[in-house]
């Protein structure tokens, strides 16, 4: 098969093509993010790099089988304060470069995808010119993140992928999630504090737990005071107190160590607070209580790896190592879930 391929990013398209087992007799990508193209190059060296969209001669590909692509959904998302709720801006104009190159190349099958939350006027006028309805399929029936995407295509037979029943516990390196699946992994998920995943239910994090005891110690001789001790290491220890299976709790930030970083904060996890005091600390003090299903204990917060960001993508592990930690959430989080992608291309086998 013959597939031309814009705004390819890191290339899970034809990560896709092999995972659903269709032949590729060439691949020809348009992408303009560096660090895209490098991972790309990495795991694809075939791979015919062009380019920005802007500037193709699609006509160069008549006789191609596929055309893939999904336009950045920056200019769209609900995400983004001000976004475009009507046909021209910028992130149309982008898609009539996906038009115009299915125009000129006449490739036989298309695959367009965007963001669920794309306002309905703008995924009103996408159907109305790909001429199909759009399917809307949430990618936690694959993987471990929740992610509504809307795919157009002529390939046949496209259903709901079965559930695979993937939790986020499922793909950790280590520590412990309080929710089943990942909020959506985006291009910012760098920047990622405890306060995202709590208050705007963005940006998962998960817990380690570590070694902590409260202890008490004379103070000038006569009385004692209870102290928080962490281990200056960071490493794991045993959970310190009872075990529940649910409850209603708030990470207060006690302690930290080494020079008390993001990644460095203490936070406790005690099934009896009702409220948080006015000395938490961190974020805690400012956002009240969240359910948190975990054990009394207490926990460094941390951030999703890019091993595990790779996971809720479906892309195998290391997948974009050689480029910055920050680029390869950027690039993952620009990225289609694989296997997604692999469940609509293998309506191929069936035309």
């Amino acid at each position: 098969m013959k597939v031309l391929s814009l705004f390819d990013g890191i290339s899970c398209g034809m990560l896709a093509l092999q995972r659903a087992g269709i032949p590729v007799e060439c691949y020809d990508a348009f992408e303009i993010d560096k660090y895209a193209v490098t991972v790309s190059k990495r795991n694809f060296p075939v791979i015919v790099h062009h380019g920005n969209v802007y500037d193709g001669d699609f006509t160069k590909f008549q006789g191609y089988d596929l055309l893939l692509g999904g336009s950045p959904c920056t200019y769209w998302s609900i995400a983004k304060k001000d976004r475009e709720v009507d046909c021209n801006g910028e992130g149309f104009r982008l898609f009539k470069e996906y038009v115009r190159a299915l125009e000129e190349s006449g490739c036989k099958y298309f695959l367009y995808e965007n963001n669920y939350s794309v306002h309905q006027r703008i995924k009103d006028e996408i159907t109305r010119v790909l001429g199909v309805e759009p399917i809307m399929i949430n990618s936690a029936l694959v993987s471990a993140q929740n992610r509504k995407r809307c795919y157009w295509t002529n390939i046949p037979n496209v259903v709901q992928p079965e559930d695979k029943g993937i939790l986020l516990a499922d793909i950790l390196e280590n520590g412990m999630s309080w929710q089943d699946k990942s909020y959506c992994m985006t291009a910012s998920y760098d920047g990622a504090v405890i306060y995202n995943t709590l208050e705007r239910k963005q940006r998962t994090m998960v817990a380690v737990p570590v070694g902590a005891a409260q202890r008490g110690r004379y103070v000038d001789g006569e009385k004692t005071e209870q102290h928080i001790e962490v281990r200056e290491d960071g490493k794991s220890n045993c959970l310190t107190t009872v075990q529940k299976d649910s409850l209603v709790c708030a990470p207060v930030r006690i302690g930290h160590y080494g020079k008390g970083g993001q990644g460095q904060r203490i936070y406790s996890v005690v099934g009896k607070s009702v409220t948080l005091s006015a000395n938490g600390g961190g974020q805690g003090a400012k956002t009240g209580l969240y359910k948190i299903d975990l054990p009394d204990g207490d926990y460094v917060i941390r951030k999703l790896t890019p091993v595990e960001a790779e996971r809720l993508q479906t892309l195998p592990d290391n997948y974009t190592a050689g480029i910055s930690n920050t680029q390869r959430y950027k690039c993952i989080g620009n990225g289609w879930t694989v296997d997604v992608i692999a469940h609509i291309l293998g309506g191929l086998h069936n035309d």
